[in-house]
């Protein structure tokens, strides 16, 4: 069974705090909103933010993209009223900070359930500690479990970075090992996995660079903070041409009448086995989903 796909190949962080930027979300083309509450804004108008995340929900009805909305961890002095908030509005997804242990996703869904939330809002987590990091097969392992509500991790390479003392130079060749780790493991759990954000906005070309490096390591999309980014995210992330075709002619040729049970085939000069045909639908599904964004 292929799970139901939702492109998340430009994921945008908004402050809530910024009416401005709230104010041009319905223009965008990003996959996905995250509605932030937390790191981008200021403890003195965390309330206020709040208060206009509610507005905002109340006044838009969802678009095409994904509206996530990110609170403060629940230890904080705004992390519960965040929650209450984040439940009310009703969005996609909730996203949770600094998750370190599966209780952290756990502890959450128990809230929601509750409070009777919608069994439409999915949990997204934020990995971007070094203890999340040890401890991302574990949490992880949530996404195998539908009562759960995991859905995605998102990684924080500038809190990743902050608590290891780790620089973010040459092509983030000192973290990779933790990238390819994270993504392993969201990958076992049936996770959808979002690479971390490039922080020199001006600088488009190495924000391409770093998008078609997080391609081939294999992340879903990136996460970005500002909208110039959004263009170009949504183009590494998408199959090129000649990929997509081949997907159609594997799924074709398993449709043949002559092919029907068999497990492995020849085209094209090559051994095709039913897992290709199950990554080409996987594939075809996310081109669906995309259309023409």
């Amino acid at each position: 069974m292929i799970k139901p796909f939702r492109p998340r190949r430009s994921v945008l962080y908004v402050p809530a705090s910024n009416a401005k930027a709230m104010a041009k979300i319905a223009m965008l083309k990003a996959d996905a909103i995250i509605f932030d509450l937390e790191d981008a804004v200021a403890p003195a108008v965390k309330d206020d933010a709040r208060e206009a995340l509610r507005s905002h929900f109340l006044a838009h009805s969802a678009g095409t993209a994904e509206r996530i909305i990110r609170i403060n961890g629940l230890s904080s002095p705004w992390g519960p009223e965040d929650l209450l908030a984040a439940r009310a509005c009703k969005p996609d997804a909730i996203l949770l900070p600094k998750v370190e242990k599966p209780q952290d996703v756990t502890g959450v869904t128990e809230i929601l359930e509750e409070t009777d939330a919608s069994e439409h809002i999915r949990l997204w987590a934020m990995i971007e500690t070094p203890r999340g990091i040890i401890n991302a097969d574990e949490i992880a392992e949530l996404g195998l479990r539908s009562t759960a509500r995991l859905d995605c991790f998102v990684i924080g390479t500038n809190d990743i970075a902050k608590e290891t003392g780790t620089h973010l130079t040459n092509g983030r060749a000192l973290v990779g090992p933790w990238l390819m780790q994270i993504l392993l493991c969201a990958k076992a759990g049936k996770l959808d996995v979002i690479d971390g954000v490039y922080n020199d906005f001006a600088d488009l070309d190495g924000f391409a660079a770093e998008c078609a490096d997080a391609v081939r390591m294999g992340f879903d999309g990136k996460s970005l903070i500002h909208p110039s980014q959004i263009e170009i995210a949504n183009a590494a992330f998408l199959p090129d041409a000649r990929t997509i075709a081949e997907a159609r002619s594997i799924v074709d040729a398993f449709a043949a009448p002559e092919n029907s049970g068999k497990g492995v085939i020849a085209l094209a000069g090559r051994m095709i086995e039913r897992l290709h045909l199950e990554a080409a639908e996987r594939l075809l599904a996310k081109i669906a989903a995309i259309g023409g964004n």
